[in-house]
C-alpha cells in the first residue's frame, strides 16, 4: 500500500468516527435537534429535496455560475500570473497587493456589483470571480518560479520555440503547483457564488439555505448544506484524481 492511499484510508476512517460520534450524540440528546440534527437525517432530507424535483432550477443556477467563475478565473489568473511573471517590475508592485488580497471582505462589493450589474447572474459571477483569480494567479507565479533555469537554457541551446518550451518544460515543472490553483479557485467561487446567493439573491442553492434557515426548517438546511459539501468534495475530488493521473503520465508510472 503507497504511503497515499494510506493517508487517504486514515482520512476516511477519522471522518467516519466523527460522523458516528455526532450520530451518537444528537441521537442520544446530549445535542439539542433545534442545534443540529443527526447525520442520518441530514443524508434523507438531502436525497428528498433532491429527487424531490424542487431544486432542478436552484441546482442549474448555482453550479452554472460556480462553473462559468471557475473557467474566468482560471483563464484570468493564469495570463495575469504569466504576465507578473514576465515584468518583474509589475511583480514588485503586485505581490504585497496578492498576499494581503484575502484581507479584504470581497462579500462587501456585491451590492455595489448589484447596482452597477442589476440582480441576477452577473454579479454572483463576478463576485466568484473576484474570490479565485488571486488564487490562480498566485499558484501560476509559484508554478512558474518552480521551472528549473537549468532546463529553460537547455531548452534554448536546443532553439526549441516558444510554443515547445512552453509544452515540454514549463507545463510540466509548473503543473503541480497549477493544479493546485486549479483546487484553489474552484473553492473559492463555490464560496463566492453560494456565500452570494445566500446574502442577497433570490435563486439558487445559497438562497434555498438561507430560506430554511429563516424558516427555522433545520431539517432542510441541514440536507441542502450536505449537498452542497458533497458537490465541493466530489469536485475537488476529480481535480484530485486528474491530478494523480497527470503526474503518473508525467514520470512514466
Amino acid at each position: 500500500m503507497t504511503r497515499r492511499r494510506a493517508a487517504l484510508l486514515v482520512r476516511i476512517a477519522v471522518l467516519a468516527a466523527a460522523v458516528l460520534l455526532l450520530e451518537l450524540l444528537c441521537r442520544t440528546g446530549a445535542i439539542n435537534p433545534l442545534t443540529i440534527i443527526p447525520p442520518s437525517d441530514m443524508v434523507v432530507s438531502m436525497v428528498e429535496r433532491v429527487t424531490s424535483g424542487d431544486l432542478d432550477a436552484g441546482m442549474i443556477q448555482t453550479f452554472s455560475t460556480i462553473a462559468i467563475a471557475f473557467v474566468i478565473s482560471v483563464g484570468l489568473g493564469t495570463f495575469g500570473g504569466a504576465l507578473i511573471h514576465r515584468v518583474p517590475r509589475l511583480r514588485d508592485v503586485v505581490d504585497p497587493l496578492l498576499a494581503s488580497y484575502y484581507s479584504v471582505p470581497t462579500f462587501i462589493f456585491y451590492p455595489l456589483l448589484v447596482a452597477l450589474f442589476a440582480l441576477g447572474k452577473t454579479p454572483l459571477v463576478v463576485l466568484g470571480v473576484m474570490s479565485a483569480t488571486p488564487a490562480m494567479m498566485i499558484s501560476t507565479l509559484s508554478g512558474l518560479d518552480s521551472v528549473p533555469r537549468v532546463l529553460l537554457k537547455l531548452a534554448r541551446a536546443q532553439r526549441l520555440g516558444p510554443v515547445r518550451t512552453l509544452w515540454w518544460i514549463v507545463l510540466p515543472s509548473a503543473l503541480p503547483r497549477l493544479f493546485s490553483g486549479f483546487k484553489l479557485a474552484l473553492s473559492y467561487a463555490l464560496i463566492g457564488v453560494i456565500a452570494g446567493e445566500f446574502l442577497l439573491s433570490g435563486t439558487g442553492l445559497g438562497y434555498a439555505i438561507s430560506f430554511a434557515y429563516q424558516s427555522f426548517d433545520n431539517r432542510a438546511m441541514y440536507g441542502l448544506m450536505l449537498f452542497v459539501l458533497l458537490i465541493a468534495v466530489i469536485a475537488n475530488g476529480l481535480l484530485y484524481s486528474w491530478e494523480g493521473r497527470m503526474a503518473r503520465r508525467r514520470t512514466g508510472q
